[in-house]
């Protein structure tokens, strides 16, 4: 029976950045047992408007609770900048696009995307950005713009959201396992690894 693991994610989710470690120890256990699916989830795809001393404070308080919870590293230096318009279909787009280009590539690309953001202060809803992100994994950046900018693209990526919708799926992290037709939740929301493993071994076994 074929086994997936279904993770639906943001790039520019603060918990999905505190999971990243446990993503990581998840696909270490599982190996060549089950496929990795992304999911991108749309968390603020399409905003328009320059975040303001509210938002920041909201998110800024997000980012302590992560930061205190899991030990990831974050740029708080974000919090400086000026009229940043806080739209994640930009990042979730360019990782559809190397999903197409790539496939094998696409967790380690959102990693990569998330650690640029939360790490290092980089502006992942810049194009170019993403495309010198892209590069170590073979895409050049006329390749990137090309993929980027394609309507098929924009169509997968927005097919994504819509998936995410249609599983009733509300915050992120969220991972699912599947089984054939059959479809277990492992979690919605952040948890340790400790927490996890037993339940990603025991549906590995079953």
């Amino acid at each position: 029976m074929p086994r997936q693991v279904l993770y639906f994610a943001d790039p520019m989710c603060s918990w999905c950045w505190g999971f990243a470690p446990v993503l990581a120890a998840i696909r270490s256990t599982v190996g060549d047992m089950a496929d990795m699916r992304l999911i991108v989830g749309g968390l603020r795809a399409g905003e328009s408007r320059p975040m303001n001393a509210r938002a920041k404070a909201v998110i800024r308080h997000h980012w302590e609770a992560v930061q205190a919870e899991t030990g990831q590293p974050f740029s708080f230096g974000f919090f400086d900048r000026e009229g940043f318009v806080y739209d994640t279909e930009p990042a979730g787009r360019a990782v559809v696009a190397m999903r197409c280009f790539a496939p094998e590539a696409t967790l380690d690309y959102f990693a990569a995307v998330q650690r640029a953001f939360y790490a290092d202060g980089q502006d992942v809803t810049d194009a170019a950005v993403l495309a010198a992100l892209a590069r170590p994994f073979g895409m050049d950046a006329e390749a990137f713009s090309i993929l980027f900018t394609a309507a098929e693209i924009r169509d997968a990526t927005h097919a994504d959201f819509a998936t995410t919708a249609a599983a009733g799926v509300s915050g992120f992290p969220t991972v699912v396992l599947r089984s054939g037709s059959h479809f277990d939740l492992l979690t919605a929301g952040y948890r340790p690894f400790t927490e996890l493993e037993p339940a990603v071994r025991a549906w590995l076994n079953g």
